[in-house]
């Protein structure tokens, strides 16, 4: 993303940062994102339009960073107890969210984002955290689990196949049989 690093978490740049971003929440949610211009924001969030090309390069970019924004988690994952009711709460959540209809708009939006990789990278290392908290966990439980690479390859991957390249969504019950096979070939 065209985020310069080093700019003040607090301060002016975070009020345009804040005021900018709610500017494209309300208006696609007014509007729908394929009408919204960085004109019709800037005028929303009381800056110039250059001031937004100046910040982000782009409104592809600006919607990257204000989908990267709603996916990083709040917290990690809860502690259930046992690494099966860890990932399928888990598990359960991720498929809500991102089969959802904004969930699937800010996967695009990631995806559309010129910053490529990066922005990209950091989705993955947030689902990739929450996982890794998961597993730790688990070891230090004592429990068996499946690794990182069996979680991303048979749960993560194909709902988000399917939320990409298919028109048909994935049932519940099929997401919840991919999560126990995880569970399945770690015993």
């Amino acid at each position: 993303m065209s985020n310069r690093t080093g700019i003040r978490p607090g301060g002016r740049s975070a009020r345009v940062q804040e005021s900018v971003h709610q500017a494209v929440r309300e208006l696609t949610a007014e509007v729908g994102r394929t009408q919204v211009t960085v004109p019709m924001i800037a005028a929303r969030a009381g800056v110039t339009p250059s001031t937004i090309y100046r910040r982000w390069g782009d409104l592809p970019e600006l919607l990257a960073d204000v989908a990267m924004e709603r996916l990083r988690p709040d917290s990690g994952p809860p502690d259930t107890g046992s690494i099966a009711t860890d990932l399928h709460a888990w598990a359960e959540q991720f498929f809500e969210e991102m089969t959802s209809e904004p969930g699937k708009a800010m996967v695009r939006d990631v995806i559309a984002s010129a910053a490529g990789d990066g922005v990209q990278a950091s989705c993955s290392a947030f689902t990739r955290e929450h996982i890794q908290t998961m597993l730790e966990r688990a070891a230090s439980r004592g429990e068996a689990a499946p690794d990182m690479d069996t979680v991303m390859d048979r749960f993560v991957a194909p709902i988000m196949y399917r939320n990409l390249f298919q028109s048909e969504p994935m049932s519940v019950e099929r997401a919840r049989a991919l999560i126990q096979s995880c569970l399945d070939d770690s015993d």
